[in-house]
């Protein structure tokens, strides 16, 4: 499934929606206009707003403040970016050099900072309590998965439980954020709300997941970052969790001191283990049921050209490559 069609039903929006976010980042500061701009300008698949102007679609209507919210959901999303680049020291995202590698961490920490509350003066120009009330949570909620994610490193013995719910908190979140606003703002009724919220947490949760297999198992090239990146910070992620469970005692010994220690150096025994023991199909089969409830919870909304957007982008969401 091509993520440019997907795209194609909301293209003109999506130009406004990027019309919103440069005009946002604008200041006088020249460093914070350099690294907004080196950020913005590398590229990234805008899902996120991508969901907001989706939803609001299946529901009859974008508006402009639907456009202002898909800006504010992507720099939320830039935001954490940049100050996740910092603290996993990165090196390459998008295929790219992080920001951090070419400004330095106070400069992506500070930025990030300054993007960050940018997008609270525009949350507020939206004038809806309601609004406000899913973002604050939303972004609450984030920096608990960021805080989540830090107390699990190097740690081999977290339950399947425990990591979904870094995952819930720290990636998920944002998606039933986006989706949820595309329907508040289009006046939508409590049941089509949370149904819409449950069709972004689920696409969310299964996004992730395969991001996790494709860690360990994707073209460095074709996903934008290094091979392995989660592994050399000791992240202990769900294909891995599920090898050192089906493995032999040699593969669980090779897994848990990767974790546990962080680095490369096992890289290769690594992925050797997570094919071999079937993690890689397994935690693709995890995110394509997750998929397939989030779908069955829209089924009933009517068939519009935005729906089956989001549908194909929950099978996209799967089948990727990168």
């Amino acid at each position: 499934m091509s993520l440019a069609f997907i795209q194609s039903c909301i293209a003109e929006d999506m130009q406004k929606v990027d019309a919103v976010i440069r005009k946002s980042l604008h200041s006088d500061v020249v460093l914070i206009n350099q690294v907004a701009d080196y950020i913005v300008n590398s590229g990234g698949k805008r899902l996120r707003p991508a969901l907001v102007l989706l939803s609001a679609g299946a529901f009859g209507h974008i508006e402009p403040q639907h456009h202002e919210l898909a800006a504010v959901i992507e720099l939320i999303h830039t935001s954490t970016l940049l100050h996740d680049d910092v603290v996993d020291e990165s090196s390459l995202r998008r295929g790219k050099a992080t920001a951090n590698t070419l400004f330095g961490n106070a400069a992506s920490v500070l930025v990030g900072d300054f993007i960050y509350s940018r997008t609270f003066q525009m949350m507020v120009s939206i004038q809806s309590m309601r609004v406000m009330e899913v973002l604050s949570e939303a972004t609450n909620t984030i920096a608990e998965g960021e805080v989540l994610q830090l107390l699990n490193v190097h740690d081999a013995d977290i339950t399947d439980a425990a990591y979904l719910k870094v995952i819930h908190y720290k990636t998920a979140k944002l998606f039933e954020a986006a989706t949820r606003l595309g329907a508040i703002i289009c006046g939508t009724n409590a049941q089509d709300e949370a149904a819409m919220a449950e069709y972004g947490m689920r696409l969310g949760t299964a996004f992730q997941l395969v991001d996790d297999v494709l860690d360990l198992s994707g073209d460095s090239t074709e996903i934008g970052k290094n091979l392995g990146d989660d592994l050399a910070e000791g992240k202990p992620t769900l294909p891995l969790l599920y090898a050192m469970r089906h493995g032999t005692e040699a593969q669980r010994k090779i897994i848990r001191h990767a974790i546990e220690q962080g680095g490369l150096d096992e890289l290769p025994a690594v992925i050797d283990a997570v094919k071999n023991t079937g993690a890689l199909e397994h935690v693709r089969k995890v995110a394509s049921d997750e998929a397939a409830i989030g779908c069955k919870a829209i089924a009933h909304l009517p068939e519009t050209p935005y729906k089956q957007a989001l549908l194909q982008l929950a099978e996209f969401a799967v089948s990727r490559s990168y």
